[in-house]
This record gives C-alpha cells, structure tokens and sequence, in this order.
C-alpha cells in the first residue's frame, strides 16, 4: 500500500510517494497532455504501485478562500477519482511551491527545464509530507524525520 502526493499544474503534475506511509519522496513529473491522458498516465502510477490514497494539493488563496485555480484542481480530481479505486484527499498547498523553489536554490542545478520538474516534486513531497506527519507518523517522530 502506498500513498501519492500531487501539485496538480497547468503545465506539470509533480508527483512524491510514500510506500512506508511515514517519509516522502520524489516520485516523477507528468508533463499535461490533456485530462484524459493525464488521469491515463496517473491511473498507471496507482495500479503499479498499489496506491491507495492520493494527497492532492488544494492552492487555496492566502486569505483560505477557493479560487480559480483550486476549483481547476477540484475539477481534475474529480475527474481523477471516477477513474481509480484510490481515496482522494485535498491538502492545504498554501506556499508550497515558495517553499520548493527555496529548498530548490539550496540544492540543485540551473538548467531551468529540469528545475522545474524538480520543483513540481518537491512541492508534491511537501504536500505529502504535512499529510503524513498529520496522520500516518508515530507521535515519537519528529516532523521532518
């Protein structure tokens, strides 16, 4: 049993995994083809890697009301969840992509094509993460063990 993490874009899906249920990790980048092959290809990721949750990051606006790019997310998942057996949960994805740029700057190359699909995944990592010390994690480890 594993769990997904995604940053739902419009021009990227970053996607981080969990199989132990307690740490994240980069899993790979899906660049948007369209809806359809979008959820084929995801759709495919749950199947192989017996996922049976899938943490989808909500990009609430700062003052936590839906705007237009949170209600694009909900449409896609939506969309996604007629198409697999996996529970969907929405995860406040507030700042995450600010925080991946940051630990991005600290740690990887420049060439800008990879830096963004890294980005997508540690943002999809940051998300998964904030679920799984919410509620999968023993109380006695720390949160970003």
């Amino acid at each position: 049993m594993s769990i997904l993490g995604l940053d739902v874009g419009d021009i990227r899906i970053g996607i981080a995994i969990s199989e132990d249920l307690l740490f994240a990790h980069p899993f790979q980048t899906i660049e948007r083809i369209g809806v359809k092959k979008d959820i084929q290809n995801l759709c495919r990721v749950v199947t192989e890697k017996d996922v049976e949750t899938i943490v989808i990051g909500l990009p609430k606006r700062l003052n936590g009301e839906i705007g237009i790019q949170a209600e694009k997310v909900q449409g896609f998942s939506r969309r996604l969840e007629k198409n697999t057996k996996a529970k969907i949960v929405f995860w406040d994805e507030r700042l995450t992509t600010v925080e991946a740029e940051r630990i991005f700057q600290t740690t990887a190359t420049n060439r800008k094509k990879r830096r963004k699909k890294v980005v997508d995944q540690i943002a999809a990592v940051l998300i998964l993460e904030g679920y799984l010390s919410r509620f999968h994690r023993p109380h006695n480890l720390p949160n970003n063990a």
